[in-house]
């Protein structure tokens, strides 16, 4: 069986300690981290398949170390903070966060989640069939696991893709916002909005750099789709 690599960043030793033999006890190889710079040398340098990271951070600061990781990696990113307001949650998943665990938290829970997001991470990378889908000057290729627009490829968290994957594979439906959480985060939906409307966000935020055309449709009231001006 392929070892999972975790990286824990947080600069508190003995929460960093504690954290990673969590993870070490349910078999995963784990590394810590004490500072921004040290994670962003070791996230560079090594392909880990999931970051726990802390929020207040010497040298590098978890949310810059998240714009910068997520510039070329697609691994989950749980964040684990004090920092647990709404704003807070809200303003890290627009940064490519996968998740957010508010201190404390109970060890149980934050294996639990961990492991939620391997599986999702792993699904995402296993992907295969060959399968080109094809909106306009937009690709998605579910086998390479590559997204262009008119040739320029895009760097897009597994989240991201799924969501794009899930609304190309049939995109003439309108998809709701529950069933694009129940499908791409595999858990029951509870009513929370903020989660699907920051990915979609971001997502339409990437394409739109790459190109003017909108690919993302809102249909006020029901969900989203891709939009039909965009096929021409």
């Amino acid at each position: 069986m392929e070892a999972i690599h975790i990286l824990v960043v947080e600069d508190d030793s003995a929460i960093n300690a504690l954290l990673c033999r969590v993870v070490s006890d349910a078999g995963y190889d784990c590394r810590g981290a004490f500072s921004g710079s040290e994670a962003a040398l070791l996230a560079e340098k090594y392909d880990y398949d999931l970051i726990l990271l802390d929020l207040m951070l010497p040298g590098l600061s978890g949310e810059e170390f998240i714009r910068q990781v997520r510039k070329g990696k697609t691994m989950p990113v749980i964040v684990l903070s004090a920092k647990a307001g709404l704003e807070d949650r809200v303003n890290v998943l627009r940064l490519g966060a996968d998740d957010f665990i508010p201190k404390p938290f109970d060890n149980a829970e934050g294996l639990a989640r961990i492991e939620a997001q391997l599986r999702r991470y792993k699904k995402f990378s296993g992907l295969s069939g060959g399968t080109v889908l094809r909106w306009g000057e937009l690709t998605l290729d579910r086998e390479r696991i590559i997204v262009s627009v008119a040739g320029q490829e895009l760097t897009l968290t597994a989240r991201e893709f799924e969501i794009l994957a899930l609304l190309m594979e049939d995109p003439k439906k309108v998809y709701t916002r529950e069933q694009i959480y129940e499908r791409v985060w595999g858990e029951e939906y509870m009513g929370d909005d903020n989660t699907v409307n920051v990915h979609i966000s971001n997502l339409r935020a990437k394409l739109s750099k790459a190109s003017e055309r909108e690919y993302i449709k809102t249909v006020w009231g029901i969900g989203f789709k891709m939009a039909e001006e965009a096929r021409a």
